[in-house]
């Protein structure tokens, strides 16, 4: 794959993989803007109301017709939170012209329309229409409320909202209930001018295309836009330390079946100058695989746990460890979680398990090789990191991390929260959730949407 990085208008950056792996190309483009809670649910809602008509195709009939001329090319939301970086646009799917009856230009109609979306949306008298607005508001909402069906997303995400009380990390990609009921299409409409006059914009690119094609499309679809000052003053305050000495805790009673156990933690002078390589097979070691310290210890050698895993969010710095177990056991279950981080950091690390954590780190870049939206959601986050590496290189930089680099991790982490979601006495609900095991699969794909990858649409 050739990986090409340009500038290619004031404040507007193109990643372009050439690539013919595949039979669709993808398209995105994504606004960024600092996850602010006063902001966060407007920007999450405006990709949901462009979305339902441009000044050329009015209604969501109109669009979904011009999509069937382009021989069923998708255009999608997308909102996502990298780090304290809220990130918001579309992704576009499109089949390759190599693929279709000569003359086919779905690559040009889909940036065209992507264009239209982004700076000609449907509206009347200049302001967004306030139908539109209404209803998108409303699914706004819903997905909101929705978060708490899901009790392991729900806790994890509690456990950084009181961890991170104090720091944008806090808030979620999709706001607050009480935001999103008070957006009105008048302020609505003021935040979008903003946010396509100011925020600094990635495109994504991976296809058969040329380069200088790419550009030149994008370049056309995006002619109308305007820009002033590009607000680059976005990015993650990455803190060091715990807020208090000792760890805080936090319990919350529910009617649940099963209790949740999150816990914290903040990775400290490993993010002074972080090394991605060495913090991604830390997870893995810690938590992140079926040759995990949790798992084989925590689910498996002791059955504390109907699931136990760890992520690490290399752009913030915070370490969690989650696990599901039955209430008697939260106790036990929290003691052989912080057991496991100390043996690491005393240096109890086999050969073995070295050597499954970097394979598994090099798996998942791997596959990453597979699918656009993983290609995409890696380079995006690269680039807010300010690195320029591809997967494959990421990838080859696994086999230098040492044990050494393991317990240097474990050694600086400071537990900063201990988040426990537990029953509340009352009749237990049967439909409430489920009590089985969860599978490595599915905690795969909820750490992939915790880490940005655009299948999270809206």
């Amino acid at each position: 794959m050739e990986y090409t990085r340009s500038e290619i208008l004031n404040g507007v950056w193109l990643t372009h993989i050439r690539s013919d792996k595949f039979k669709t190309a993808c398209v995105s483009i994504t606004l960024l803007t600092q996850l602010r809670r006063e902001t966060a649910a407007m920007n999450a809602l405006l990709p949901l109301v462009l979305r339902r008509g441009t000044s050329r195709y009015g209604d969501m009939e109109a669009i979904s017709g011009r999509l069937d001329e382009l021989y069923g090319a998708a255009i999608e939301p997308v909102v996502r939170r990298i780090g304290e970086i809220q990130c918001i646009g579309f992704f576009a799917s499109v089949p390759e012209e190599d693929f279709l009856p000569a003359g086919a230009d779905t690559l040009r109609g889909t940036c065209e329309l992507m264009g239209q979306m982004l700076l000609s949306p449907n509206t009347r008298g200049g302001l967004l229409l306030p139908d539109y607005v209404d209803s998108e508001r409303g699914k706004l909402i819903e997905m909101i409320r929705a978060r708490l069906n899901d009790k392991l997303g729900y806790s994890i995400n509690r456990c950084i909202e009181e961890m991170c009380c104090c720091e944008d990390y806090a808030v979620s990609r999709l706001g607050d209930e009480e935001s999103a009921a008070a957006i009105r299409y008048q302020k609505l409409t003021k935040q979008y001018r903003s946010l396509v006059q100011s925020s600094p914009i990635e495109i994504f690119y991976c296809g058969r295309a040329e380069l200088k094609r790419v550009e030149a499309l994008l370049r056309d679809a995006l002619s109308t836009l305007p820009r002033g000052e590009i607000d680059y003053d976005i990015g993650t305050d990455v803190r060091l330390n715990s807020l208090e000495a000792a760890p805080r805790e936090y319990t919350e009673p529910m009617n649940v079946t099963q209790a949740k156990l999150v816990i914290g933690w903040r990775l400290g002078e490993a993010m002074e100058e972080p090394n991605p390589a060495a913090l991604r097979v830390f997870a893995s070691l810690f938590g992140g695989s079926t040759a995990s310290k949790l798992f084989v210890n925590v689910r498996e050698k002791l059955s504390l746990c109907y699931f136990a895993s760890a992520i690490a969010d290399v752009h913030k710095g915070v370490l969690l460890a989650y696990a599901g177990t039955e209430f008697d056991n939260v106790g036990r279950a929290k003691e052989e979680i912080f057991a496991q981080l100390a043996a690491i950091a005393d240096g109890e690390i086999t050969d073995e398990e070295m050597n499954a954590a970097r394979a598994d780190v090099k798996s998942a870049l791997k596959s990453a090789l597979d699918s656009q939206g993983a290609l995409e959601g890696f380079y995006l986050s690269a680039a807010l990191d300010g690195a320029d590496y591809s997967p494959e290189e990421l990838g080859a930089l696994v086999d230098d991390v040492t044990k050494e680099d393991m317990i240097t991790i474990a050694r600086g982490c400071e537990c900063d929260m201990i988040y426990t979601l537990t029953g509340d006495g009352s009749e237990e609900d049967e439909d409430d959730e489920e009590i089985a095991e969860i599978s490595e699969e599915e905690l795969r794909a909820f750490e992939e949407d915790e880490d940005g990858d655009p299948d999270e649409e809206i």
